[in-house]
């Protein structure tokens, strides 16, 4: 027992005495304690101001996977006896900067941030540092800055790869002859995982573009000319509209190269305004990311081909033991220490498995892993 909690005892015990005595109750020797009362232990529990602060910083509530990423981060890190503070930015980084400057002013512990573009945050993150804030990168790496600790992501590359593959499978490339007629999207510019998606996919696609299985009619290639910024769906449905409208008149696109399935869902908008998914027009092969409620309802309904699951439990599981780990002095888990390079350092990473979902497989992930309900798809 503390010395404050001893005090406490004998003072609550010498008040009960004097407590009687002003009651008329006689206050015999007997009830004197000549004695040190016997020590019990107490488990004591560490105050608000001690218990450490989470900061979780979100780009926008308009996706629902980083809704999902929030609140499972929130519930793994109370569980473990965290404070949280969860902030969604609304895809505006001025509104990000400030919420992280606060989080720094509230006196966090830890960022673990997703950012909008990771190469504004560098002032806030020497901040942090100053302060003595751990930083981890969420899903999205912070670029230009040595004050990263850690970056907790999937295996972007890989899940580029996976979007390239199920191309290949969904035309049966490697079997039939073709040539296909294939158009190209790419994610944010301001994204680095845009990159790592474009590059993973083209691996795959590279090789039957340049032996002329695959044709990109519009000759847009690279992400300089194929990227939407903010991975806004409304702009993805425009350049899709305007692809069918000066490159398709008189052909037809056989597969869409996207790795989101915010665009998916506009590129789907976009051919289905002139005529896709009729039964004499089916639709092209589509792929998508993050497995989104509205792109399977798309999968079921035989709009949208593939998305790319990742399992946004497990990167906050991921994520709260590398925290944990971190400020209890352990050994960090990291399973990459050679890919991330930020432009000033190699972050130590953790990288989770994608996995490809179709419609075969989607029960299996989705339903029966609990991370939706059969009633959220219908």
């Amino acid at each position: 027992m503390s010395k404050k909690l001893l005090f406490n005892f004998l003072a609550v015990w010498a008040l009960s005495v004097l407590a009687l005595a002003a009651c008329g109750v006689p206050v015999t020797q007997s009830d004197v304690v000549t004695e040190a009362p016997a020590i019990v232990t107490v488990t004591e529990v560490p105050t608000a101001d001690e218990t450490k602060l989470v900061g979780i910083s979100m780009p926008t509530k308009t996706s629902s996977r980083w809704i999902s990423d929030g609140e499972s981060m929130v519930k793994e890190f109370e569980a473990m006896g965290y404070k949280t503070d969860l902030q969604f930015a609304d895809d505006d980084i001025p509104n990000q900067l400030a919420q992280i400057g606060n989080m720094i002013a509230k006196g966090a512990d830890v960022l673990v941030i997703a950012a909008i573009d990771g190469k504004t945050l560098t002032d806030a993150l020497a901040k942090a540092k100053d302060n003595g804030v751990l930083v981890i990168a969420y899903d999205r790496l912070l670029v230009n800055s040595e004050n990263v600790d850690y970056y907790a992501t999937f295996d972007n590359f890989g899940v580029g790869v996976i979007m390239g593959q199920q191309i290949e499978a969904g035309l049966d490339l490697k079997n039939r002859p073709g040539p296909f007629n294939i158009e190209l999207f790419g994610g944010s510019p301001d994204d680095t995982n845009a990159f790592y998606f474009y590059d993973g996919a083209m691996s795959v696609l590279q090789p039957y573009i340049d032996s002329g299985k695959l044709v990109v009619q519009s000759g847009q290639m690279g992400m300089d000319k194929v990227s939407i910024l903010r991975w806004d769906g409304i702009v993805a449905q425009s350049r899709m509209e305007n692809l069918l409208n000066t490159y398709y008149t008189d052909k037809r696109v056989d597969a869409v190269l996207s790795p989101y399935d915010g665009l998916s869902i506009g590129i789907i908008s976009a051919l289905k305004g002139v005529g896709y998914g009729a039964p004499e027009q089916p639709m092209p092969v589509i792929t998508g990311q993050d497995a989104e409620v509205g792109s399977i309802k798309a999968m079921i309904a035989g709009e949208q081909t593939y998305t790319v699951f990742k399992d946004t439990r497990e990167l906050a599981r991921q994520t709260a033991a590398m925290v944990d780990a971190a400020l209890k002095g352990e050994a960090v888990p990291v399973n990459d220490t050679k890919t991330y390079d930020n432009g000033v350092k190699i972050v130590p990473s953790y990288l989770l498995t994608p996995y490809s979902i179709d419609i075969t497989n989607y029960r299996k992930y989705l339903i029966d892993s609990g991370y939706y309900t059969e009633d959220q798809l219908k």
